[in-house]
């Protein structure tokens, strides 16, 4: 009877992770159904070395000095849309997608890095002509702006840290819960395979400080383009490590000037990582934003982008 029971009990569990699994099974979405839903009259896209397709957003006068905005983990070009409108008054605005994010495509087999990703900001600058450019970064993208800026200070005239990933550093006690499931390679792969609209929807809104900016609409946004053919893939098996190699030798030869903007109440990457940055490189200065979390593009598009044209209008900037 007791080995029946146990037989039955195991039965209806596996029907039920069954049942689960399908229902969370997410399908790739085609880019051409994500290209007419989300690509604007500003779009473009680069063909760069390694079969990767980048696309990137472009906004403001040509002729007006550049900018190169590049976003974090699981994000999109999408993320700059509230600072886009400030700056493209100024500055010819490239919102850029990186491999395994937006409406970038990039080959079977293909691995994210922080060294690759520098190489591609490098090869869209070159690509499209620009002189030289101011970049700005946030979270994973701060870490691949600041890296840049350690490979090619010759091409910057000015660096915006925005939150960025750059100083080892412990986990926050309050991990979202997709990021304690990416420690296994187990867990990967199931994220590789199903809708992760659920644990985006509660990575996001422990993100930032008032949860209510977060909208249904930014989370289909972010949810649909990890369904992307293969860009789920590419963030599961990312190699990122590097961008957690800051240090005050390699920062403090920076001659490029800086502006560091932090979100006084990130649970992600604590203000001191700010801080941080903002002492390890000579004349950089930094902004707090009380009550404001890991995504000030998002939460005060308005006064952080207001921050970052005030200072690219100084002239010391040189653009």
């Amino acid at each position: 009877m007791l080995k029946k029971f146990v037989l039955g009990f195991v039965g209806v569990l596996v029907a039920i992770v069954v049942i689960a699994w399908l229902a969370l099974r997410g399908p790739d979405i085609p880019y051409a159904t994500l290209d007419a839903k989300y690509a604007s009259a500003g779009s473009g896209f680069v063909e760069l070395p390694g079969g990767v397709r980048l696309h990137y957003q472009a906004d403001g006068d040509a002729t007006k000095p550049p900018i190169v905005l590049v976003h974090g983990y699981g994000d999109s070009f999408t993320s700059w849309e509230g600072w886009t409108r400030v700056l493209a008054k100024d500055h010819r605005v490239y919102s850029i997608d990186l491999p395994g994010h937006g409406l970038t495509r990039a080959p079977d087999g293909y691995r994210a890095s922080a060294s690759g990703f520098v190489a591609l900001v490098d090869g869209f600058a070159t690509s499209t002509g620009l002189p030289r450019f101011a970049i700005a970064g946030n979270s994973m993208g701060g870490g691949v702006a600041w890296q840049y800026a350690v490979a090619h200070p010759e091409r910057l005239s000015a660096l915006i840290l925005v939150d960025a990933a750059g100083w080892p550093m412990p986990p926050p006690a309050d991990l979202p819960l997709a990021f304690k499931i990416l420690r296994y390679r187990v867990g990967r792969w199931a994220l590789a395979q199903i809708d992760n609209r659920p644990l985006i929807s509660q990575g996001l809104r422990k993100d930032v400080y008032d949860p209510t900016v977060i909208t249904e609409a930014f989370i289909d946004r972010w949810a649909e383009f990890q369904r992307a053919p293969g860009h789920r893939e590419i963030l599961m098996s990312a190699d990122l490590g590097s961008l957690a190699s800051a240090n005050e030798a390699t920062l403090g030869a920076l001659k490029v000037p800086t502006l560091v903007l932090h979100g006084e109440a990130d649970p992600l990457i604590p203000l001191a990582s700010g801080r941080r940055f903002a002492a390890a490189i000579p004349g950089a200065r930094l902004i707090v934003y009380p009550k404001v979390g890991h995504l000030p593009q998002v939460e005060i598009p308005g006064q952080s982008a207001g921050d970052t044209a005030a200072f690219l209008a100084e002239p010391t900037q040189g653009n």
